[in-house]
């Protein structure tokens, strides 16, 4: 089987790191990118659509059919957002996306990125955690061929990408001590990018990937 599929936030960190593994990959016969604006990226592989509404994808949504993956990249630091709002940025948006594959592609595997420290309980005190651990539950709950929540904490970034964030690019040299130390907390953007294709693939054992997970998955 080859890999077809749709990537979100390709013109941030991570998103644009799957994307190059994506396209680097023989196992990939196609990749789309929704973008509110262009990754900037070229590739006989690759389409872009430019869409500034992702609460909204009627005008698009005859293009999203025909894929078996989804590489849901896309989201927002919580930093100075109130619940109400951060939840309609992260909670909101990725369930109506994930709704409509669902329901256009159901043989996919949809891959979501959240974080290390979400709540799968919905009821701690950290407000991101909540929402995360909400739209990781609610994910697992839609008509895809598996749901895969994947949860890296510090990610060391990919050389040469354009959408680095500067507190990696600052402390990218200590990335050999933090696996060292923090070998259940760290993660090269690589191994997301591997794992994710590897479990449209071979899928895994487990619907929450957390750093070691994510390593392995990728192996």
């Amino acid at each position: 089987m080859k890999i077809k599929a749709i990537i979100t936030g390709a013109t941030g960190m991570v998103g644009e790191g799957v994307l190059h593994v994506a396209l680097a990959d023989p196992r990939v016969e196609k990749v789309l990118v929704i973008n509110r604006r262009s990754c900037g990226v070229q590739h006989e592989k690759l389409k872009e659509l430019l869409h500034k509404d992702f609460h909204d994808l009627s005008a698009i949504e005859s293009q999203l059919s025909g894929y078996n993956a989804c590489y849901f990249c896309l989201g927002v630091s919580s930093v100075g957002m109130k619940e109400e709002q951060y939840r309609h940025l992260t909670y909101d948006l990725t369930l109506h996306v994930a709704q409509t594959l669902a329901r256009l592609n159901p043989d996919m595997t949809f891959c979501y990125i959240s974080g290390a420290g979400t709540d799968s309980s919905e009821q701690g005190r950290s407000m991101w955690a909540r929402v995360k651990g909400k739209t990781e539950n609610d994910l697992q709950k839609l008509p895809f061929k598996a749901v895969y929540n994947f949860r890296p904490g510090y990610i060391q970034p990919m050389q040469g990408m354009k959408n680095t964030l500067k507190a990696y690019k600052v402390l990218g040299f200590l990335y050999p001590l933090f696996r060292l130390i923090f070998p259940k907390y760290v993660v090269r953007l690589e191994e997301i990018g591997r794992a994710m294709l590897n479990a449209t693939l071979e899928g895994y054992t487990k619907p929450v990937l957390e750093c070691p997970d994510i390593v392995e998955l990728a192996a």
